[in-house]
């Protein structure tokens, strides 16, 4: 083992699990002590002030800036009271990370300075929009853009080291006035849904004022050793293994599912919680998931905006956290080969103001008219929008995770379980049957022994290939990846059953005045929608071969590739849905793809060069190392007399390494072409097809050559962690 992988290996081995400062104490003693929450409002602001906040929170009204001089004043000190000694707009530009632009609540006065923060200083700041993500909006020389602030989100403090920050969370937007970040298309989809959801729920309640969007999401991620971390250029630069050979025990064991959790990185879960907590983030659920390393948090739902906020707070807060213990934390989509990948599912949900989820069935699905009205709705807009869904998770990362055996394919389909589609079935047939309302009270029953009680059923079972299911009162968008801003996914949500809604009431409203009943028009018209939209449902293996065959014949599409996915962003019904309804400016979206596809080619061109540099400064040298030995050995052995027979094994393994090596330098060489050629396109889009078509391909080539060297080149000589040691060494 070389001396820096050897040491690497110690380093791991000897680390000592870090004291927590949090041990014993309960989560209810400091859960949102750093939010600014509702209880400090109350503190610290005017009950004008208050009720403005609470008011725009509520129903979307302005505040005024009298009032945002006011709560300006009693955030500062409420801050201040906490520590903070700075401000800062807190945004998510289009790079899929966060942003900060810290101020000093300090002013100098005379010979001295006083602490001070205007209302005009919490509404908007000025960062400059060139330097981000803009796909044209804003020229190098346009420099200026604007934060505004988002009274729907609360602000929070944010603890580096000693250091305390008041973060203020905010939309961003260019100087004319087009959005340059997720939130700001996010919250205008959530107020278009709640828009064209009211007239449907008023059908059947009337004492309903809001209609809020839900998102429970579900973070997977993989943890190892900071020292085996920096040892990996690959991991360093673009968050995944470009080469490795697999490990003689992988998952196939199945043994890390759900498995005990290793020491350290259980100390580092209840830091991190500790610190979600401490912003108001509600994680309850951790466990080990499927592939060796590899782990997963969950929150409890929270409105889709604050819950697509927690989860970006959440990825900085492992990340931060993770060094703390000397780990990191691997967010990509794919980070090793032949092992699960990593998603972010996103389960979605619509509720009332009134109490009402309006995707929970009840004990009767087949008599909740309201609930069948918005299931329905559901699976007839993912039915005639499957290709902008497919579109909003598109990315270079995840496309080594979709259909791979482990994740939901690129085929949009829905998986609603044989117990809603049975009782679909039988309202699209309208032919009664008692097992339905028998099912709704079902127990299992376990021949075990007494002291063990029935196990309630589920109206419906899981499948985990299906990147769009029913799971009981929510939708579980399974095919969003882990390192992915929730945003892309639920702006698209949000807009495609919001225009379905609209759709579906202006066609009730019709049979309504044509004479026919309202129930009567609903339950028509749903007949009609399940119909339509069958070829979407699917409820078995979406990993098999069969169901790409099968999903071919009905129409739907398998887009494997980001850059030929986000061709969907730019139909006339994608711009039917987005642009039409007001969610963006067709120069918006335009924009948006355009950056999409720019960084896919970023992200392409930078891992073609770390792999060339890789095999060119690392593999190549170990390996012919290594192949001098052999020579060295065999002309001994030569030398001494030894038949040539008894040198045979070496000459075979010296005349393999000799041909990957070449093998090697000609595929690198080629791959390092074609990175010429792809610079010939005039667009964005045709720059990263060419590097999907004329570049990837060789990372294959080269990876199956550089892991054949893995296994037979000396391990003492072989200068990068391996697999075994990444995964298995805590």
């Amino acid at each position: 083992m070389t001396n820096s992988r050897k040491n690497a290996v110690e380093t791991v081995v000897n680390r000592e699990v870090v004291p927590l400062q949090i041990a014993g104490v309960k989560v209810s003693d400091y859960y949102a002590s750093n939010v600014f929450k509702d209880s400090a409002m109350r503190e610290y602001l005017s009950d004008d002030a208050y009720k403005a906040v609470k008011e725009a929170i509520k129903a979307g009204t302005k505040i005024s800036r009298e009032i945002a001089d006011s709560v300006a004043s009693g955030m500062k000190s409420w801050a201040m009271q906490k520590g903070a000694t700075s401000y800062t707009h807190w945004f998510q530009p289009l790079t899929g990370l966060t942003a900060e632009k810290h101020d000093m609540f300090f002013m100098p006065k005379g010979d001295g300075a006083v602490e001070v923060f205007s209302g005009d200083a919490l509404v908007q700041q000025e960062p400059d929009a060139s330097s981000f993500p803009s796909g044209g909006i804003r020229a190098t020389f346009e420099a200026r853009g604007y934060t505004a602030w988002d009274p729907g989100s609360p602000a929070f403090i944010m603890e580096i080291g000693e250091a305390k920050t008041l973060c203020i969370p905010t939309i961003f937007i260019s100087y004319t006035g087009e959005s340059l970040d997720y939130k700001a298309p996010l919250l205008k989809s959530a107020h278009f849904l709640e828009q064209a959801a009211l007239p449907v729920v008023h059908l059947f309640d009337k004492d309903a004022t809001k209609v809020t969007a839900t998102l429970g999401w579900e973070q997977e991620y993989f943890v190892i050793d900071e020292a085996l971390f920096y040892g990996r250029p690959d991991l360093m630069f673009s968050g995944r293994t470009l080469i490795g050979a697999a490990p003689q025990k992988g998952q196939q064991f199945e043994d890390h599912y759900f498995g005990t959790i290793p020491e350290r990185v259980y100390g580092y879960m209840l830091d991190f919680e500790a610190e979600c907590h401490k912003l108001g983030i509600p994680i309850r659920t951790r466990h080990n998931e499927v592939a060796p390393s590899q782990f997963e948090c969950a929150p409890m739902f929270e409105e889709v905006s604050v819950a697509v906020d927690h989860n970006q707070l959440l990825m900085d807060l492992m990340e931060r956290v993770a060094r703390r213990h000397k780990l990191r934390v691997l967010l990509h989509e794919k980070p090793f080969a032949g092992i699960n990948g990593s998603g972010k599912h996103n389960n979605w949900s619509m509720g009332t103001d009134t109490g009402k989820n309006l995707l929970s069935p009840g004990k009767t699905p087949k008599n909740n008219l309201l609930f069948l009205t918005f299931f329905v709705n559901v699976i007839k807009a993912v039915n005639e929008n499957a290709d902008l869904l497919r579109a909003s998770i598109a990315s270079a990362n995840n496309d080594h995770r979709l259909g791979a055996n482990e994740a939901p394919p690129a085929i949009i389909s829905v998986f609603i379980g044989s117990y809603m589609t049975d009782a679909l079935n039988e309202i699209e047939k309208r032919v009664a049957k008692d097992k339905y309302d028998e099912l709704s009270n079902a127990n299992l029953k376990l021949d075990i022994h007494n002291k063990i009680p029935d196990v309630m059923l589920d109206n419906t079972d899981r499948n985990r290939t299906s990147p769009f299911a029913f799971t009981g009162n929510k939708f579980e968008f399974r095919a969003v990846g882990s390192s992915a801003n929730c945003s892309q996914a639920m702006t698209v949500m949000n807009a495609i059953v919001g225009k379905q809604l609209l759709d579906f009431k202006v066609e009730v409203d019709k049979l309504i005045k044509g004479g026919e009943g309202k129930e009567g028009a609903i339950m028509r018209i749903l007949r009609q929608y399940y119909t339509d939209s069958k070829k979407v449902l699917f409820e078995g293996d979406g990993y098999s071969d069969a169901w790409e065959k099968e999903a071919k014949k009905r129409g739907l599409s398998n887009v494997k590739t980001t850059p030929y996915a986000l061709d969907f962003y730019t139909t006339k019904k994608a711009k039917e849905v987005l642009v039409n309804t007001g969610i963006y400016t067709e120069r918006e979206l335009d924009a948006r793809v355009d950056i999409l596809h720019h960084t896919y080619s970023l992200k392409i061109d930078t891992e073609a060069r770390i792999l060339a540099d890789l095999i060119t400064n690392q593999i190549v040298p170990s390996a012919i190392e290594y192949l001098n030995k052999l020579i060295t050995n065999i002309k001994g052995l030569k030398e001494i007399g030894i038949a040539a027979s008894a040198s045979k094994a070496q000459k075979e393994t010296a005349t393999e390494i000799a041909e990957h090596i070449n093998a090697l330098k000609v595929a690198v060489d080629k791959m390092q072409a074609a990175l010429e050629v792809t610079h010939n396109g005039k667009t964005t889009a045709e720059h990263s097809k060419a590097y999907c078509d004329k570049v990837i391909p060789f990372f294959a080539i080269i990876r199956e050559h550089a892991d054949a060297l893995e296994s037979k080149v000396d391990d003492s000589i072989w200068p990068l962690p391996k697999y075994r040691e990444m995964l298995f060494i805590r």
